[in-house]
Formats: structure tokens, C-alpha cells, sequence
């Protein structure tokens, strides 16, 4: 959604400038975008919180990879570490979530192990 200028909703109410007009657009605006505005639908505070765990594994995971010294294993890893966060990015049941985020954990810590190595 783009902010309305003095003009603009001087053309969208008619002509009139006034705050019933202003109002009744942003009412408008505000139907028509489910709820969520520009940034989407709002998330419940256990899926905040879950987000906020996975997106710190998936910055542990990229800070990790760095330490891998050959270039072409450094990126086709971090390159699996997206596929595998796209993958799973539309999962909205926190059961799920939670199991994901203990299956990487492990998954990661396993990893991390041979990453010293490489």
C-alpha cells in the first residue's frame, strides 16, 4: 500500500478534503488487506518466538559454513541450508516447527563436527 498524498485523497473522496474522507479510506484499505498490511498476516507470539528460533539456527548455520575452507563445499552446503528452509517455509503448525528446529539443531550439531576439518 502506498501513502496517500493531500491530492490523492482529495481525488479519491470527491474532491473534498476532509477527515470523514481520509477515515473512510484508510477503513477501506484496511478491509481490503486481510489484516496484515504491507507486512502480512500477524503471527501469534509462539510463532514469533518460534521464528526467531529458526532464523538464529539459519544465521548459526551460514556462520558455520564459513569456516568451511573449500569454496565449492562452503557454498553447495549453504546452498542445501536454503533449499531446506524454503522448504519447509509454508509449515504454520508449532508442533511442526518445533520438531523441525530440534531436527536441524541435531542435524547441524552432527555436521558441525566435520565442518572444523574441511
Amino acid at each position: 500500500m502506498r501513502f496517500m498524498t493531500a491530492s490523492r485523497v482529495a481525488s479519491v473522496t470527491g474532491g473534498k478534503l476532509s477527515l470523514r474522507g481520509i477515515r473512510s479510506y484508510a477503513t477501506e484499505a484496511s478491509r481490503r488487506g486481510g489484516g496484515g498490511g504491507r507486512l502480512g498476516a500477524t503471527l501469534s507470539l509462539e510463532h514469533f518466538l518460534q521464528r526467531s528460533k529458526v532464523l538464529a539456527l539459519y544465521r548459526t548455520i551460514l556462520r558455520g559454513t564459513g569456516h568451511i575452507k573449500d569454496a565449492t563445499t562452503r557454498i553447495e552446503t549453504r546452498g542445501f541450508a536454503r533449499a531446506e528452509f524454503e522448504r519447509h517455509r509454508s509449515v504454520t503448525d508449532l508442533g511442526h516447527i518445533r520438531y523441525l528446529l530440534s531436527t536441524g539443531k541435531t542435524e547441524w550439531e552432527t555436521m558441525e563436527r566435520y565442518v572444523g576439518g574441511m
